[in-house]
């Protein structure tokens, strides 16, 4: 799971396990650790292409300054050294989807059902969403909606659904420059364009990226899209405004619009749980919510003096997992352990 790669699980199955963890931020991670300690396998989903949640998203580079023992980390660091913890636990990762619905089955599960049609059922669920969901910012353009999800994304859920498509990319973050270099060897043409000449993406993509248009393998325009042209759901240009060639059209058939992320409580608050101030309520013993065998942690919980931050949310990874042991296993008795002295533990953790 090194360097951020870790391998999704196909979408659209049926699956079985101990934990559903919903939201594979830092808290959502290192609680594959403590459940792992613990014996519990998991399974992690998020809204996102990638783990990381707020940290990989909106702070990659930025300095971390309060996880104990680390003078200073940053968001991509601590994803990367967290996915090498969990390595030996072998979670389960199903990423670029969103948990919309939820179940209680008759032999006393919980089903967790995504976008992409995924279903989840296991005796537990762990809510480590942060403050919620990731959801894209539309573009205000007018009449976006008549072409959502036909020919305007806002997400590459499948890399292979856009081969042989002439697309216009919008945006000048990550997203949009690594679908730029991703997509640029099956798409039929690959037009780039941010309002601006400078970008928000790691420099290595830049770089990449302009070597790409030298080469003549893609398009960059510095405009801005002013209009989608086309008719029943299918655009079939773009029509844009620059400060140097004014307004024109680039021809196109389909539209990937990164503008930015928001965040909201999402198909969550519809799961029935008690919330304070769009905030899950928890107890501070195990950190389980009004449902049992739900729990919450991280910036999602809301109990008396909630701190949020990362180190509050390993806190309570840890009295989640021994709380969800007793659901994944009824009939055996908890025994605490210490890393440092627990041979069996110390096993697990390296893999051996």
């Amino acid at each position: 799971m090194a360097d951020n790669l870790v391998e999704n699980a196909p979408p659209g199955e049926a699956y079985e396990t101990d934990v559903i963890i919903i939201g594979a931020g830092p808290c959502g991670l290192f609680a594959v650790f403590e459940l792992g300690l613990l014996n519990i396998k998991a399974h992690v989903v998020d809204i996102l292409d990638k783990p990381g949640g707020q940290c990989a998203e909106l702070y990659p580079e930025k300095p971390i300054l309060d996880i104990p023992a680390i003078k200073s980390i940053t968001g991509d660091q601590l994803t990367k050294q967290l996915l090498d913890q969990i390595e030996p636990f072998e979670p389960a990762f199903h990423l670029n989807e969103m948990a919309v619905g939820l179940e209680k089955l008759d032999n006393g599960k919980w089903k967790v059902q995504t976008d992409l049609g995924t279903t989840i059922a296991a005796p537990v669920i762990c809510i480590a969403a942060g403050g919620g969901s990731f959801q894209p910012k539309k573009p205000p353009i007018p009449g976006v909606d008549d072409f959502e999800g036909q020919s305007v994304f806002y997400a590459v859920r499948q890399r292979d659904a856009f081969k042989g498509k002439s697309i216009v990319i919008a945006g000048g973050g990550d997203s949009a420059l690594d679908w730029t270099l991703n997509l640029q060897p099956i798409a039929e043409k690959i037009t780039l364009i941010h309002r601006r000449p400078d970008f928000r993406a790691a420099p290595d993509s830049v770089d990449k990226m302009k070597a790409l248009v030298e080469a003549g393998k893609i398009d960059f325009h510095v405009a801005q899209i002013k209009e989608l042209n086309g008719e029943s759901g299918q655009i079939e240009s773009v029509s844009v405004e620059s400060k140097e060639d004014g307004a024109y059209d680039i021809a196109c058939n389909t539209l990937l619009a990164f503008y930015g992320l928001t965040m909201k409580l999402g198909p969550i608050a519809d799961f029935g749980l008690n919330l304070v101030e769009n905030r899950i309520e928890v107890d501070t013993e195990k950190f389980e919510t009004s449902a049992p065998g739900i729990f919450c942690i991280g910036d999602m919980a809301h109990y008396p003096g909630k701190l949020k931050l990362i180190l509050s949310g390993f806190h309570e990874s840890a009295l989640m997992s021994h709380g969800a042991f007793h659901y994944v296993f009824p009939d055996k008795k908890l025994k605490f352990q210490h890393t440092t002295s627990a041979k069996d533990l110390q096993a697990q953790v390296s893999g051996n």
